[in-house]
């Protein structure tokens, strides 16, 4: 069995045929799927998701995008939910800092704020963290560090390949390996994922972004990971059937889903 710890199954993208997205990766082994937050306004739809499917989790969180809704989200109301595995996905993204270099400044602070108080949140009620990082990668890790976040440990979502953030495997961090490591340009992937130790990997797609080939440009789904699990093990010198055991393994631990 495959697990998408990563799935964004309460996109609008999926809302006219989300049975047959589920029913396409079932077919094909992948057996369970977690939807990170992201926009609070989405939790709603996340959580109904997950009550209507045994086999969907979800996380609660807001994405450095969609901070202006972290102060009303009522995050006591969702994580005690008896699907919810996470907190998250939650981090830092200084891709689209714009405006004088002065409000760059704040909008990086109000990111690490927003940031360090789920990693808070998440120590408080003992769940791992889903932490997204874009062109923040020194920062992030330093307040994973700062603020004992080995405590409940989490995923490095999407993992961007810089192997300043290695290290973290000691700090109780998975890494999240999706599409991308099929690309042909994913060199730096490619080249650091022997460098992550085994029980440290994770699988996801991310849908509905970031396609694995050969259907790189249409829109991604649980399916898919199959693609990332062949690719993954191609690298590591490992059967099929042993990368999946072995992601799938961490995935249950990590999320404590039995």
């Amino acid at each position: 069995m495959i697990i998408d710890t990563h799935i964004h199954l309460d996109h609008k993208l999926y809302l006219d045929d989300l049975e047959d997205v589920l029913e396409r990766a079932e077919a094909k082994g992948v057996g369970r799927f977690i939807i990170p937050g992201a926009d609070p306004k989405d939790i709603g739809r996340a959580v109904g998701i997950s009550e209507k499917y045994d086999h969907v989790y979800f996380a609660v969180g807001v994405h450095p995008y969609d901070m202006e809704g972290f102060d009303n989200l009522d995050f006591e109301k969702y994580i005690c939910h008896p699907k919810c595995v996470a907190v998250g996905e939650c981090g830092l993204d200084y891709y689209r800092l714009e405006g004088t270099p002065e409000e760059k400044e704040l909008e990086k602070k109000r990111q690490k704020d927003v940031f360090a108080a789920q990693i808070d949140i998440a120590k408080k009620f003992a769940k791992p963290l889903i932490v997204h990082i874009r062109d923040a990668s020194m920062d992030a890790k330093t307040l994973l560090l700062e603020h004992k976040a080995k405590e409940v440990g989490g995923v490095l979502h999407c993992y961007n390949a810089n192997e300043q953030l290695l290290p973290l495997a000691d700090e109780n961090f998975y890494f999240g390996i999706g599409g991308v490591l099929t690309f042909k340009n994913a060199k730096k992937l490619v080249e650091v994922l022997p460098k992550i130790p085994q029980e440290r990997l994770l699988v996801e797609t991310d849908g509905p972004y970031l396609t694995p080939h050969p259907y790189r440009g249409k829109r991604n789904e649980p399916l898919y990971t199959i693609f990332v699990v062949e690719k993954m093990a191609q690298l590591l010198g490992l059967s099929i059937e042993k990368a999946t055991e072995i992601t799938t393994e961490n995935a249950l631990k990590l999320f404590n889903i039995k």
